[in-house]
């Protein structure tokens, strides 16, 4: 039986900073409906990864493909419109917008009306923008914000700051949903939504997600396969469980057992 395709691969990734690289020759794939983790150190390369795929950076050297199309070369707002998505390890929300409006915005993308008929209010116009409303208020359901969604976004929690963000990334109807550590700055009880969230999302949605963090107790929670980045280059790829107790991902994120006769 012929393997299906990955949604996502990357082969023989490379990205140099002038003499730098940051990303060494990492290949790995992302299957379609899995939740899959990105982690590593401080440095290992992980958002210069998602800063690739997306299009903001642009390859050294290697491929990057979505749907077996290669990406690499397009531009960010295409790569978007294509169906990847990505939150920041810092908010960036419209904190000055509602929370609704922080949604309502993104949802143009979908937006069926012409220039014509935006600058003439045709018909069509005024229909779409209903069609948006309705969809950015069932997404605000969906994700538990419904009640707030006539609040500044700058005066929400933290944790519900982050859940905002991810609710503006799905409305621009992604396939792959890139999650830049989204439990920083959380305590455990965030964490702990978040962890279920992550799934709540990918399973009502039908997407695949590719999680960035360092909260090892939420990628080992969420995720079905992990890739190790370590100082740009893999250090391992394969279940969490092997992962785990892959001895020298233990001495990436502990260090090596140092071996001393003093006492």
């Amino acid at each position: 039986m012929t393997e299906a395709l990955p949604l996502l691969e990357l082969k023989g990734l490379t990205k140099r900073f002038g003499g730098l690289a940051a990303v060494n020759n990492v290949s790995f794939k992302v299957r379609e409906g899995g939740i899959s983790g990105l982690i590593g150190p401080n440095g290992a390369g992980k958002t210069t990864i998602f800063n690739l795929i997306t299009g903001v950076y642009k390859v050294t050297e290697g491929e990057i493909h979505f749907q077996g199309k290669p990406i690499h070369n397009l531009e960010p707002y295409k790569i978007a419109c294509g169906g990847v998505t990505r939150t920041f390890q810092n908010i960036r929300l419209f904190k000055n917008l509602s929370v609704f409006d922080n949604v309502y915005t993104a949802c143009h993308r979908s937006a069926r009306y012409t220039l014509l008929d935006s600058v003439l209010r045709l018909p069509l116009y005024w229909k779409e923008e209903q069609r948006l409303k309705e969809k950015a208020r069932s997404l605000l359901a969906i994700m538990g914000l419904e009640e707030r969604m006539d609040i500044s976004a700058n005066n929400l929690p933290y944790g519900l700051q982050r859940r905002l963000e991810i609710t503006r990334a799905l409305a621009l109807d992604p396939k792959l949903l890139l999650l830049d550590e989204p439990a920083a700055g959380m305590n455990p009880d965030e964490t702990e939504h978040l962890m279920h969230l992550i799934g709540e999302v990918r399973t009502q949605f039908g997407l695949t997600v590719l999680v960035i963090e360092h909260h090892m107790d939420l990628i080992m929670g969420i995720c079905d396969h992990i890739h190790v980045l370590n100082f740009g280059c893999t250090l391992a790829d394969g279940s969490a469980e092997s992962v785990a107790n892959d001895p020298k991902v233990v001495e990436a994120y502990l260090g090596a057992e140092e071996e001393s006769s003093n006492a």
